[in-house]
């Protein structure tokens, strides 16, 4: 899952924290899709889940605050897809931690992992870049 231009939505700051979404994202399926045992790749796999727990919060702030910063129409819808994905992160710590960090479920988060945020980046963040040029505005 490699970043592309094309996701890019002209907010400097939020692409680059988008674009690191998406290496640390990418870094957690090669490696659950590695060779390696189980056991070896659990570090990486609970890196990968204090990580999304933590940069989710300063990435989201962030972008909410430009999203207030231009009176984005769609702010409220889009706190909420934030929120969810929050809570989804947060139940997938819950559940990884309480059954010992099995492979499937892990194997499932990446999966999800990976449609959530090319779906968000390339689509919904994608709106705030055309919105502020519906505007007259430049990015």
């Amino acid at each position: 899952m490699m970043w592309k231009d094309k996701y890019k939505v002209g907010v400097s700051l939020i692409d680059t924290q988008h674009e690191e979404l998406f290496k640390r994202v990418s870094e957690f399926i090669e490696a659950v899709q590695s060779n390696d045992n189980w056991e070896a790749k659990l570090d990486k796999v609970k890196e990968t889940m204090v990580f999304m727990q933590e940069y989710v919060v300063i990435h989201f702030n962030a972008e909410e605050a430009y999203q207030e910063k231009i009176n984005y129409p769609d702010i409220e819808n889009h706190k909420k897809i934030h929120r969810d994905f929050k809570k989804m992160i947060t139940d997938y710590i819950a559940v990884l931690k309480q059954n010992g960090y099995p492979e499937k479920i892990v194997q499932e988060l990446g999966g999800k992992l990976m449609a959530w945020l090319i779906m968000h980046v390339a689509k919904t963040d994608q709106q705030i870049g055309e919105y502020v040029k519906s505007q007259g505005g430049e990015i």
